[in-house]
């Protein structure tokens, strides 16, 4: 808790100090907290960027990298966005200039080397640092000029960065042009008088995978562009470098980057794009070259000959240029190689391709960028004690589902080659397809990165963004993350999603914008969207399918209303990055509601079953209109094909090749009034054995429901009455001709003391029916003493961060990541890297609660799915009731492919654990840190009356 507030106020602080005096779109810059520098008025000292209704020109030394020009021509074009005007872009010939803006890079640039001998800038915290860019006001730089902006990089993408970076506090969004966020027009531009050091990055290289880019990309770039080829790949490269990537996989799925235009490997290293090629494609040649050029099989074991030649050629082609090769082999199509481990044959094609890369390169292999990805199989290969030269960079990976596999130790953390780790935000496998829109809460993209950074792996982060477009939220965190992971904290993440928010849409809307992104990625990041069915929620207990449904339905009705608000020029932005994946995932969810019901109503004969199948094939023909407008509606059709990934009608892992109506089911109406009644919590028709209601209680005071429906074509009246004049209706009496809900309540100002029994009596037409209910209504001495949260219903279910203490040593605290959770928060050990504790020694969290239900409980933990990264046996926790001895479980004693599906399927783990309880009434229950990295969610004690549900039960009440 102390941490918890103490990192808070620091990160508040900070925010504070970032957004003080700036205008709106000037304080993302291209990473989180990079400190604003740029004015829209006359600021003191300031240089003027653009005043006077004038533009500085832009001035570039001949010498230069031909990447810095082509940036430098971008950054001309952004100024013409932003003031309306071009400025000049000058290479020699400077006379007549009082003001510009000299743009270059330390040890190429003859005009920046010569500042730096003249003594006009300082570049002792510039020179030989990664990536680094240096902007400042500097005076009389140049014999003629008075004043100059001067942008010096370290390197060549440290100058771009410089320039982006001034693009992006101008107002220029890095997704301009990706997701048409407009530029805003200025009267005036000025940058602060003064010396800014963007700083270097904290990880080294970092990237994006186009992957899994059918239909949608694919559609998308063939009808735009003819082909991937350096038309495409020079936006995707302007997109990196705006956000400071600088690292890239590209297309792989029947792609080839630079076997289908050798100006796509050209373009790159002038842009200064690091290429490699995917974990399954080695020695920079993408997988379809082998059907296109290879001979024989892909196996070497009998086709070395071919399969050495064919490394040679991919290693040759891109000789030259910054790249990173990938290394080892895996099977034909990204499968494994065999069946067996033959670690031995993969040690020798290693071997023999680090041969090639010196034959080629001329250089000692240990000098050229290698990487072996330890994906799926392979990290097998290297737990059982295969190894590469130190030089090579081992890539540690996730489970494709965004959980990371396997953390390095300290001998692995000293390589030479250094650490990088593939991440996932789409995928394509088991248990399901996941490619549609996003479905990655920052939150857990925070989380899991923060444990890979606070591992030691640092040298790359590369994540598969499929086909781009749907995840230009998390893409941007992502890279910004990467750049200085230390900069975040738990509770920046939600205002990151303000500031983006910010940048693209203006002050207006930002906060709405990030609540808006934040909740509906904490929704589908409790399910896929493609993992959806009729039965993922339950319909009949605790209302939880139509809780998420309404609370779907409610998130799209506010994006709308803004949506209604928002400037014109504005529109397509908004529907594309938050509209849209809003209302289509809204929609799905009232297709799946609706189907379910159609299945309930249906059993039980009820004549609304007809207008469910109806609106199930509303709703899906929804989506397809809504799928439309935003190929050829939105943006005069600039994103045809991007929406074209298939999500209704998943069978298996594997993708339906359409879209499939659910199937729903039509019943035959009887003739005449044909009363009946469900009662809240029962699937049947009322019978003796569905005849009673959940428990009351005066602490949560809730209603249910009874619901009257007709399984006949003629209406009937209805009357409710209780003897107990304590018990309530919402409706009395009345006439129904397909159903009605009827809630039923109690009064608890005249309800008696104590544990009491009602009945209710229905009569529908010529039926009676006479419901039972229960209310719990304790004294006020026995409410006076309780305190925590209250059993009810049989259960009693906690939220992790509502805790009452905490206890931490010296060593480890308790962080709450906000909003991690499926309901709520998430609550984890700090710091990751600390050895495992002894349960009931070690830091502890408490929660008080009241028990009514003595004799053997089960406790319901929920975590975060957490995999096994450590090793070994599995991560343990410890569950303890007052001052009994704890009981550890084992997260992962069950390491079966089944438990992980329903791991990661169901964005949850939990484990149970058996305690007895001797007494009813006040109760500590503790929960203990034994391994790191668990994040715990959310407790849920049975006392036998839990039901099945997706999420688990509403937060108890606490006192």
């Amino acid at each position: 808790m102390v941490v918890r507030m103490l990192k808070g106020w620091c990160g508040i602080l900070l925010l504070l100090i970032v957004f003080m005096g700036v205008k709106a779109q000037n304080d993302l810059g291209s990473t989180f907290k990079t400190q604003p520098y740029v004015s829209f008025s006359d600021a003191s000292g300031g240089f003027p960027l653009f005043g006077n209704g004038s533009v500085a020109p832009l001035i570039v030394a001949e010498n230069d990298y031909s990447g810095v020009h082509r940036v430098a021509a971008h950054l001309q074009k952004d100024l013409l966005m932003v003031t309306g005007q071009r400025p000049e872009l000058i290479s020699k010939d400077f006379s007549g200039l009082k003001s510009a803006v000299i743009i270059g890079t330390l040890g190429q640039s003859s005009l920046i080397d010569g500042l730096v001998t003249a003594g006009k800038i300082d570049v002792s915290d510039v020179a030989g640092r990664w990536e680094v860019s240096l902007i400042q006001v500097v005076e009389n730089p140049l014999e003629g000029i008075d004043r100059a902006l001067v942008i010096v990089g370290s390197d060549k993408r440290g100058t771009m960065f410089g320039m982006f970076d001034l693009s992006a506090q101008i107002g220029v969004s890095p997704w301009y042009w990706w997701a048409d966020v407009p530029v805003e027009k200025q009267s005036e531009l000025y940058v602060k008088a003064g010396r800014y050091n963007l700083g270097e990055p904290k990880v080294q290289y970092r990237g994006i995978f186009l992957n899994d880019e059918e239909p949608a990309l694919g559609g998308w770039v063939r009808e735009n562009f003819g082909d991937f080829n350096a038309d495409f790949y020079g936006h995707v490269y302007e997109l990196l470098l705006r956000m400071k990537g600088n690292f890239l996989w590209p297309a792989m799925w029947g792609k080839a980057h630079a076997d289908d235009d050798i100006n796509n490997a050209i373009l790159a290293d002038e842009y200064g794009i690091v290429i490699s090629y995917s974990h399954h494609e080695p020695m920079m040649r993408a997988h379809v070259e082998w059907s296109r050029y290879g001979e024989g099989l892909w196996d070497y074991t009998k086709n070395k000959e071919k399969l050495d030649q064919f490394w040679t050629e991919g290693v040759a082609r891109n000789n030259g240029y910054e790249s990173f090769i990938t290394i080892g082999m895996r099977g034909d199509g990204d499968e494994a190689m065999s069946d067996d481990r033959n670690i031995d044959l993969l040690t020798d094609i290693v071997a023999n391709q680090r041969r090639i890369i010196e034959e080629v390169t001329e250089k000692p292999a240990e000098e050229v960028p290698q990487v072996w990805a330890l994906y799926k199989e392979v990290q097998e290969y290297y737990d059982m004690g295969m190894r590469v030269p130190d030089d090579i960079m081992l890539l540690y990976c996730d489970d494709n589902w965004g959980n990371v596999r396997r953390m390095p130790d300290d001998k692995e953390r000293a390589r030479e080659g250094g650490l990088g780790m593939y991440y996932h935000f789409d995928y394509v496998g088991g248990p399901r397809n996941y490619k549609w829109i996003n479905t990655n809460p920052l939150p857990k993209i925070w989380e899991q990165n923060k444990l890979t950074y606070a591992h030691g792996v640092n040298k790359l982060w590369v994540v598969n963004v499929g086909d781009l477009k749907p995840m230009e939220f998390p893409i941007q965190f992502y890279l910004d993350l990467a750049w200085d992971p230390d900069r975040f904290e738990a509770e920046d993440v939600a205002k990151y999603s303000e500031v983006w928010a910010r940048q693209q849409f203006g002050e207006n809307y930002a906060k709405e914008i990030a609540g808006f992104m934040d909740h509906y990625g904490k929704i589908n990041g409790r399910r896929k969207p493609e993992m959806l069915d009729w039965n993922t929620f339950s319909l009949l207990n605790y209302r939880e399918f139509e809780r998420v449904a309404d609370e779907y339905n409610a998130l799209a009705a506010k994006a709308a209303k803004v949506n209604e608000q928002i400037p014109d020029n504005y529109r397509d932005a908004y529907y594309q990055l938050v509209l849209y994946p809003i209302e289509a995932a809204a929609n799905l969810y009232h297709l799946y509601h609706a189907t379910a019901k159609n299945h309930l109503y249906a059993r039980q004969g009820r004549s609304m079953a007809n207008q469910m199948a109806d609106s199930v094939r509303h709703y899906y023909e929804k989506d397809s209109l809504m799928t439309h407008y935003f190929h050829t509606g939105m943006a005069e059709g600039k994103w045809n094909h991007m929406m074209a990934q298939t999500r209704i009608g998943y069978t298996y892992w594997q993708q339906p090749e359409f879209n499939v109506v659910p199937k729903t089911e039509r019943v035959s109406v009887l003739s005449g009034a044909q009363p009946d009644m469900q009662v809240e919590g029962h699937g049947a028709v009322y019978s003796s054995e569905s005849d009673r209601l959940p428990e009351f209680d005066v602490f949560n005071q809730p209603s249910y429901y009874l619901e009257l429906f007709n399984k006949g074509d003629q209406s009937f009246k209805y009357r409710l009455t209780s003897k107990q004049k304590w018990v309530k209706f919402s409706s009395a009496k009345g006439s129904i001709d397909d159903q009605k809900r009827i809630y039923v309540s109690i009064d608890w100002d005249q309800a008696p003391v104590g544990l009491n029994e009602a009945v209710v009596n229905v009569k529908a037409g010529k039926r009676s029916m006479d419901v039972k209910l229960s209310a719990w209504n304790p004294s006020e001495a026995q409410k006076a003493a309780i305190s925590g949260f209250v059993e009810t219903r049989g259960y009693v279910s906690m939220e992790s961060s509502n805790y009452s203490r905490v206890n931490e040593t010296d060593a480890i605290s308790w962080l709450v990541i906000p909003d991690i959770g499926r309901t709520l928060d998430g609550m984890v050990a700090q710091p990751y890297r600390v050895e495992e504790q002894v349960a009931g020694e070690g830091p502890s969290i408490e929660y008080e609660l009241y028990l009514r239900t003595p004799g053997t409980v089960k406790v319901h933990a929920y975590f975060s799915p957490t995999l096994n990264y450590p090793g070994g046996e599995g991560l343990h926790y410890g569950i303890s009731f007052d001052d009994d001895a704890p009981v550890v479980i084992n997260a992962h004693a069950d390491a079966s492919d089944n438990a992980w599906y329903q791991k990661v399927g169901n964005s949850i783990m939990v484990h149970t654990s058996e305690h007895s309880i001797e007494s009813a009434g006040q109760h500590t229950l503790k929960y203990h840190m034994v391994s790191p990295g668990l994040v715990l969610q959310k407790i849920v004690v049975d006392t036998g009356g839990l039901k099945n549900t997706y999420l688990g039960p509403e937060e108890s009440f606490k006192k």
